[in-house]
């Protein structure tokens, strides 16, 4: 999967660890770098690193878009999927929530008009295929609406950072930090600065068992010039912020929202936080490089 680039950058724990009581480790996954930091003890901690990339793994044989063999390029190429799994099924009921609590600002039927501006093509025909709601999906099947195809970069890496920690967790971990794109903290607190990358460092959060996904969408440029994250409605020719972060306790709720809100007004950046239930808290970084908190 692309990065959609967030600029978190972490700089220090709270309290720091003897070196033999903290593993850390880097691989890339997701097309990015992932990085792992656990506290605990080696017999506890080399174990649970196997059993987090192993994790990994199967999230991207679900997930991946250049992988034709996972169940998204299989959907995307069929446009149907046979008995899907368990994840792809909770990570379109969690989508679903998002597309409809966003008013149609997240929805992952994007993925022909990424690859329009991408390819520097037309993008008015790859608009048609857009919307959600004609997506069908039980425990039997995945329907895609005629001539539709899914990306789920604005998600899967949150889903996977949280699947990671229910890992973690279930092998007796009290306190690690995981990066998948998004950040999510097992206990803490954790520092992490919010890089922004017309205006640079422009705040400090702490994380203690939440997480933050980070979405600037200036960070790259499509051949069409549009910014790599894009308006599926068609409404907004630009992005409202330059970089919009949104603390919350899933991490894929969490990249959901910031990808969505790049293109809310202030107005609305509240009422779809308050609609979508889940408490939140936000950092909006203006275009002329003012961060307000919400």
């Amino acid at each position: 999967m692309i990065s959609r680039r967030r600029a978190l950058q972490i700089f220090a724990a709270a309290s720091l660890m003897p070196s033999d009581l903290r593993a850390t480790q880097k691989r890339v996954a997701f097309g990015a770098e992932v990085s792992l930091t656990l506290d605990g003890p080696a017999h506890v901690t080399g174990p649970a690193l196997d059993a987090v990339w192993a994790e990994i793994e199967a999230m991207e044989k679900a997930f991946s878009l250049y992988d034709p063999t996972s169940e998204l390029s299989r959907l995307n190429s069929q446009g149907t999927l046979e008995r899907p799994s368990a994840a792809m099924l909770d990570i379109l009921d969690l989508s679903a929530k998002l597309y409809r609590a966003t008013d149609g600002r997240f929805d992952p039927t994007v993925q022909h008009l990424w690859q329009a501006h991408a390819n520097g093509e037309n993008t008015a025909s790859a608009r048609s295929s857009i919307g959600f709601d004609r997506v069908r999906f039980d425990d039997t099947r995945v329907q895609l609406g005629e001539g539709q195809a899914l990306t789920l970069n604005g998600i899967a890496q949150g889903y996977a950072t949280d699947r990671v920690i229910a890992v973690l967790r279930a092998r007796g971990l009290e306190r690690s930090l995981v990066n998948i794109g998004e950040y999510r903290a097992l206990s803490g607190p954790w520092r992490l600065g919010i890089e922004d990358p017309s205006f640079g460092r422009v705040g400090m959060i702490s994380l203690t068992d939440r997480a933050v996904a980070t979405s600037s969408p200036a960070a790259m440029r499509l051949a069409t010039g549009a910014a790599h994250i894009l308006d599926p409605r068609g409404v907004a020719a630009v992005p409202s912020w330059s970089t919009v972060s949104v603390i919350a306790e899933r991490a894929a709720v969490a990249d959901g929202l910031s990808t969505a809100l790049c293109f809310a007004t202030l107005n609305e950046v509240r009422a779809i936080a308050a609609r979508f239930g889940a408490p939140v808290s936000i950092r909006l970084v203006d275009l002329t490089g003012n961060l307000r908190s919400l």
